[in-house]
């Protein structure tokens, strides 16, 4: 059964935005080892909408974006969303109760399946469905934003942390 397991970079006063702030050449290596090591990732609209980005050649990456690309478009996506009517390569429409779909999802696969997105995740968090949540904690205050956590606040027990390059801390949380 996977494991689906819901991380996203996120400011010291709680929020994610790509806009804001973003993964230092440390970081962005070690994002581009997860990507490798994925089942799949789950997205919702919004967010599949901007990580459909890494479908598209763009001649000024660099090394470290090309891997991550090619590790991107290599993993499966499965997409929630009731208004898009197809999704790009390698990627799937999430259809039907999300509950029982998300829960297919799991029995059907082994390994990691990545969730993305907080609004999504907040769906999940109250279905019970998420099994790890790991925050990549940045020295950036943002003041405004979209919250790691919306919705229901689940019970949180501390698993794991460690330092990523200079400034990152990951903490890793299961329900508690």
């Amino acid at each position: 059964m996977a494991k689906l397991v819901f991380g996203m970079n996120q400011s010291l006063d709680g929020y994610v935005d790509h806009m804001g702030f973003g993964p230092d050449p440390t970081l962005f290596r070690y994002f581009v080892d997860q990507a490798r090591s994925l089942t799949g990732s789950l997205y919702g609209r919004r967010l599949y909408e901007i990580m459909s980005y890494w479908d598209d050649e763009h001649p000024e990456w660099d090394e470290a974006r090309r891997d991550f690309a090619t590790a991107w478009r290599g993993c499966p996506k499965w997409v929630v969303s009731r208004s898009l009517k197809s999704v790009g390569p390698n990627a799937s429409l999430v259809e039907g109760d999300l509950a029982t779909a998300v829960r297919a999802l799991k029995d059907g696969h082994d390994g990691v399946i990545e969730v993305g997105g907080p609004d999504l995740t907040r769906s999940l968090t109250a279905l019970g469905l998420i099994d790890e949540y790991r925050i990549y904690l940045h020295p950036v205050v943002l003041g405004e934003g979209a919250p790691f956590f919306a919705g229901s606040k689940p019970r949180l027990r501390l698993v794991d942390s460690t330092r990523i390059g200079d400034e990152v801390v990951r903490l890793t949380y299961v329900p508690a």
